[in-house]
């Protein structure tokens, strides 16, 4: 039974086709900060990502590229790692439906399928857009086209496996009617249920026109379909069925998505677990697309944003910042470098960078860096308050998942301890050696400045660090800004 204290979440396992753009890197900010901030609350937290392996997406981009779906894979998973490491992603493991320990799984669970009678061969006919790695009814196709990737969508007929998903369509809506939490944002909820109440066909779950994947047990002319394959992931992961791991930590509390992937998530999953007989997880929180001038970040479409050459350029935390600051959860959102510079001058360098700066240099400067032992001044009062219930007041948005709500908390924090130094005149107090007003002024200063520092922690990791390691020290001193202003900006 899972233990009451464990907190398990997974992000999307990235399609490897091609290197990650920023959509990529942004469903992982979110879920690193979920991750971290339940740390901070003392949960025992595992945090899974990974990459979805097979498919024939992967065969068709591995041979333009001159090499086996294999070389293809390990090259391109690299860049995925990559990037996890380059944000400061605190993922507990990294599944590759490649692996063993995932194929191994995936076989169990269809046979369980299988033995089950929930499995059968059948002809399929339908619109099959290889991008997606999906069929589509002719209803869901505009002109023709897969709406995602807006190419036209191949018909094809064949021989194959299917299960018998239409026979948990009603089980699947009771349990989304009986657990209110069980898709976030609730437009999305609605959204599924609607798509569910038209119909749910069986799902094809093996292909024979490739051969870039899981041999199917039953006949070796066909592999496991993608998507019957990688959602496995999320139990594969963490040892299903018998590991301490899977124990203690399944259900999952939160599957984090993109919009795009919802119905694998919530219907196709489901099904499949309760074919299996596993418990469901607790929740599927979908978060919106970046747009990029109107049009969907997406390696297919060709409409890409490098989040490695913007972390390079600015910085992981810059990064960061402006993605959980910019974005509204479950919303699409827009994204463009001068406007991250924008953020980056404003609320990085100026409000926090300079906070930072300039109460060090003072504090080395009018106590050689050694913070005084004082009771608050009556007139600090108010900016003490604020700073003592900074912790209620992100946690409080924190437990909606509002992330921009929850940053916008602690740089009112930050706007008010620059009001404050400015106010309070600690260069006059200095000059006319009213020692007791400026140890008073330093002392709610420090204070400040490590609530601020304790909360970044989920949002800003690497900038909060720093500041700890500048004002957690036996003896202050002033160090390089944290954010140098961008100078070239429009």
């Amino acid at each position: 039974m899972k233990a009451k204290n464990n907190f398990y979440i997974t992000t999307a396992i990235d399609y490897p086709s091609g290197k990650p753009h920023i959509g990529h890197a942004y469903e992982k900010i979110l879920a690193d900060t979920i991750a971290r901030w339940q740390r901070s609350q003392k949960r025992n937290v595992f945090f899974l990502t990974g990459t979805d392996e097979h498919g024939q997406k992967i065969e068709k981009y591995a041979k333009q590229d001159n090499k086996s779906p294999e070389e293809f894979v390990i090259a391109m998973t690299a860049e995925f790692i990559g990037l996890c490491k380059m944000l400061n992603i605190s993922n507990d493991d990294f599944i590759r439906t490649t692996e063993k320990r995932h194929i191994d799984v995936a076989l169990a669970i269809l046979k369980k399928a299988m033995d089950k009678g929930d499995i059968y061969k059948d002809k399929y006919e339908g619109y099959y857009c290889v991008d997606c790695e999906c069929f589509y009814l002719e209803r869901d196709l505009i002109d023709g086209k897969c709406a995602v990737h807006k190419k036209p969508a191949d018909w094809i007929e064949e021989d194959g496996y299917f299960f018998k998903m239409s026979m948990y369509q009603q089980k699947v809506l009771d349990h989304i009617a009986n657990n209110q939490d069980f898709i976030f944002p609730k437009t999305r909820r609605n959204e599924i249920i609607n798509r569910i109440k038209e119909g749910v066909r069986d799902l094809s779950i093996s292909r024979s026109n490739f051969s870039w994947g899981i041999p199917f047990p039953a006949d070796k002319e066909h592999v496991i379909f993608v998507w019957f394959d990688a959602l496995i992931n999320y139990v594969s992961g963490i040892g299903y069925p018998d590991s301490p791991r899977f124990e203690d930590f399944w259900p999952a509390d939160i599957h984090l998505i993109g919009k795009d992937i919802l119905w694998f998530h919530t219907m196709v999953w489901m099904a499949i677990l309760m074919s299996a007989d596993i418990e469901l997880p607790k929740a599927v929180f979908v978060h919106g697309f970046i747009n990029l001038q109107g049009e969907k970040i997406s390696k297919s479409s060709g409409v890409l944003v490098d989040p490695v050459a913007l972390i390079e350029k600015y910085g992981a935390d810059s990064l960061r910042y402006f993605l959980l600051r910019e974005m509204s959860f479950g919303e699409d959102g827009n994204f463009s470098e001068q406007a991250l510079i924008r953020r980056i001058n404003s609320d990085l360098a100026n409000d926090l960078g300079n906070l930072i700066h300039r109460s060090a240099t003072m504090i080395e400067k009018y106590v050689q860096g050694n913070v005084p032992i004082k009771r608050i001044a009556e007139h600090q009062v108010t900016l003490w308050e604020f700073a003592e219930n900074l912790n209620n007041s992100v946690a409080e948005q924190m437990q909606i998942y509002n992330f921009a709500q929850a940053l916008s908390k602690i740089w009112e924090v930050i706007n008010l301890a620059n009001k404050f130094i400015e106010d309070t005149k600690p260069w006059v107090l200095f000059k006319e050696n009213k020692q007791e007003q400026l140890s008073d002024f330093i002392f709610i200063l420090n204070f400040v400045i490590n609530k601020v520092q304790e909360n970044l922690q989920p949002f800003m990791p690497e900038t909060a660090d720093k500041i700890q390691q500048q004002f957690s020290s036996g003896c202050i001193k002033k160090q390089e800004p944290l954010f140098p202003r961008i100078e070239d900006a429009d």
